[in-house]
């Protein structure tokens, strides 16, 4: 296999960003049985994570895990609004040099917003 080539490659500060997606959980844990639904619901948010932001390194906000939990382990919400942010991972001796963080966003209804880029401050 040829080596890389240098022009092609970008750095890792453009591969910095944030965007707002909403994830239809009703449909992802369609099945799945009742004690199993809140612990699937992470598994799929990390593997929509993964998926979306291209990083095997997820790591999900507390808080994101209180909003699938709120209403128990049987009643995950049938939609959530998540800001991913792809984020330079400044650890020493670190497997990659990227990783995802995962938020819950405040909205009142999930239902038909677009996936939007978010200004990380």
């Amino acid at each position: 296999m040829a080596p890389p080539n240098p022009k092609t490659q970008r750095s890792a500060l453009a591969d910095v960003v944030a965007r707002e997606y909403t994830i239809h959980m009703h449909k992802r844990i369609f099945g799945c049985s009742f004690k199993k639904r809140a612990p699937q619901a992470v598994k799929e948010i990390r593997a929509f994570a993964k998926q979306a932001m291209g990083t095997e390194d997820v790591r999900l906000d507390p808080q994101l895990n209180k909003e699938i939990w709120k209403q128990g382990i049987k009643g995950v919400p049938y939609r959530l609004r998540v800001r991913i942010s792809r984020k330079r991972n400044d650890e020493e001796g670190a497997k990659h040099r990227l990783f995802s963080y995962v938020q819950a966003v405040n909205v009142k209804n999930p239902k038909g917003l677009v996936t939007t880029v978010v200004e990380d401050a």
